[in-house]
């Protein structure tokens, strides 16, 4: 499917990278810590899922894109590759998605796919908690009102990751365009971000963290106060720049598939 396809209004608006907001000294010691510690406790798993994934599909092992990151700069994002190699589409997986491979299914299912991005944190492209990075295709859609979400430096997890699904806001069956995923889940999952962006102290950054730990192990976690966006509009912090504006953008990978 082609990504422009599929959505009324106006035409897509590159975004203009800045600087951005990074995160505090705290959190990015935080950052490089439990990177560090996360990719040598890791290591052993992380090779074997490397093997798994090379030997059980066509395609390499590791799948890599370019991703917005603070300030809608962008970067090159890792991942275990988890749909078959040269397939096209949204860059949107749904969870039934015919291109994902079996054992692709497995991995999303635990988050494990993610654990590569371990070194963009180290490098300083994510954090551990924030919003997740989004592809330059899809970022252009983005409307006015939501494109302060690029501001951040995006994240490995964050509450729109453990409160949200992409999906969860669509009918049993329904399919996903670029007019669904922009209009409906694009406002739905920056609504449960902004609760955290707001105010992303290291409290709520740990407590984000805790909050992963219980969705890996199937525990429940209760809903952030304020974050639907049928109760109005969601909070969002103050903008002490001036909003990304459209005069150029970076070019996507040409296989979204990951």
């Amino acid at each position: 499917m082609n990504p422009t396809n599929g959505i009324a209004g106006p035409p897509p608006r590159p975004i203009v990278p800045w600087d951005g907001r990074p995160p505090s000294r705290g959190r990015r010691v935080l950052d490089a810590a439990g990177a560090v510690t996360a990719l040598v406790l890791l290591a052993v798993p992380m090779v074997v899922i490397y093997l798994l994934v090379r030997t059980t599909s066509h395609g390499p092992g590791l799948f890599r894109q370019v991703r917005l990151g603070q300030g809608g700069r962008p970067f090159r994002f890792y991942k275990f590759r988890t749909m078959r190699a040269g397939v096209g589409g949204l860059t949107v997986t749904a969870n039934g998605d015919p291109r994902l491979t079996k054992v692709g299914k497995v991995l999303r299912k635990l988050s494990l796919d993610e654990l590569p991005q371990l070194w963009n944190i180290l490098r300083g492209d994510m954090t551990i908690v924030g919003p997740r990075p989004e592809t330059p295709d899809l970022a252009v859609h983005y409307p006015a009102d939501l494109r302060w979400v690029f501001d951040f430096r995006p994240g490995l997890t964050g509450p729109s990751e453990v409160r949200f699904r992409d999906f969860d806001v669509l009918g049993p069956g329904e399919e996903v365009d670029l007019r669904v995923y922009i209009q409906r889940i694009v406002p739905a999952r920056v609504a449960v971000d902004a609760v955290y962006l707001c105010r992303p102290s290291m409290g709520a950054t740990l407590m984000a963290i805790l909050d992963t730990v219980r969705h890996l192990l199937g525990l429940k976690v209760a809903p952030l106060p304020g974050a639907e966006p049928e109760s109005g509009t969601p909070p969002r912090p103050p903008a002490p720049n001036p909003p990304i504006e459209a005069t150029g953008t970076p070019a996507a990978e040409s296989n979204p598939a990951g």
